[in-house]
């Protein structure tokens, strides 16, 4: 009786799907995509939230606990609540330690280092601007980074996930190349930004912030910031505010009343938008706004 019952269990063990917990629906596309049907893919924060601040609802907890592997943006992208729901999940499986626990910022080239951390300096990342996979280029590099991940801790798909790569890495390179054409006349735009998530974009693109309605990150703009924002804008005539979505537009509103310039509103991640629903969508909408 008990080897019938071995024998009955047997072929759904063996079809049982690694449960990958990710902070971000960013991560969670590229896990998809390289996972295919291998993969249960489980997403913890929204498209349309702040990513910087993220509660920790029991149900996320619940999602991490259950969790085979977890994977994270990192750069103290998540600081604020993933590391509260991996203490409260209490999963050694998703533990920062574990060889199941991939932190992606490791893998790339930060930039925007702070020569010095104060909190004077408003709510600045330590390691660098974590806002990384909004180079095109680097999300092949994190696609690269997430096949070998899956590979390491499930190699009897390591084909499955070299294929799907493969394929992802193919048709992500023909829209680099797309998007590339598109922007190739706006190097050198100046523009102005709420919050300096953009950075990796604009650099991507050659495009010039000189400036940001906050006067340092995660601090509110004064009266007297707003009047240096308008006379800047007034003389260096940028193109337009590049604001994301989970901020009010109030300020740039104001601003763009005393100057004329005009606000694009600039998405962060998939579903931070409603017509965007993929990774190329959510490039074909930035590349888009800049025409």
């Amino acid at each position: 009786m008990n080897r019938l019952l071995i024998l009955f269990l047997l072929p759904l063990t063996l079809c049982a799907k690694l449960s990958v917990a990710v902070s971000y629906p960013y991560i969670g596309a590229l896990t998809k995509s390289i996972g295919g049907e291998n993969i249960n893919t489980v997403i913890l924060a929204k498209g349309n939230w702040d990513p910087h601040f993220v509660v920790p609802r029991p149900s996320l907890i619940s999602k991490v606990r259950n969790a085979d592997a977890l994977i994270m943006n990192g750069a103290q992208l998540e600081i604020g609540w993933l590391t509260a729901l991996l203490r409260r999940a209490a999963n050694p499986k998703t533990n920062v330690n574990s060889e199941n626990f991939l932190n992606l910022s490791h893998h790339i080239k930060l930039i925007n280092k702070p020569i010095s951390v104060d909190r004077a300096g408003g709510d600045i990342h330590p390691d660098g601007n974590p806002h990384f996979h909004l180079d095109p280029k680097n999300v092949l590099i994190l696609a690269k980074t997430i096949e070998e991940f899956l590979i390491s801790i499930d190699n009897q798909n390591a084909d499955a996930y070299k294929k799907n790569y493969e394929k992802f890495s193919a048709s992500w390179k023909v829209k680099m190349q797309e998007w590339k054409e598109k922007m190739a006349d706006k190097k050198g735009m100046r523009v102005i930004q709420f919050h300096n998530n953009l950075a990796y974009f604009n650099k991507a693109y050659g495009l010039e912030n000189i400036g940001t309605i906050e006067p340092l990150p995660g601090i509110p703009p004064s009266s007297r910031h707003i009047i240096k924002t308008i006379k800047l804008i007034k003389d260096k005539k940028p193109y337009c505010i590049l604001h994301d979505v989970y901020h009010s537009t109030k300020t740039a509103e104001f601003i763009r009343d005393k100057t004329g310039i005009k606000i694009v509103l600039m998405p962060h991640d998939i579903n931070a938008l409603d017509n965007i629903d993929d990774l190329t969508s959510l490039f074909d909408y930035l590349v888009g706004a800049m025409q």
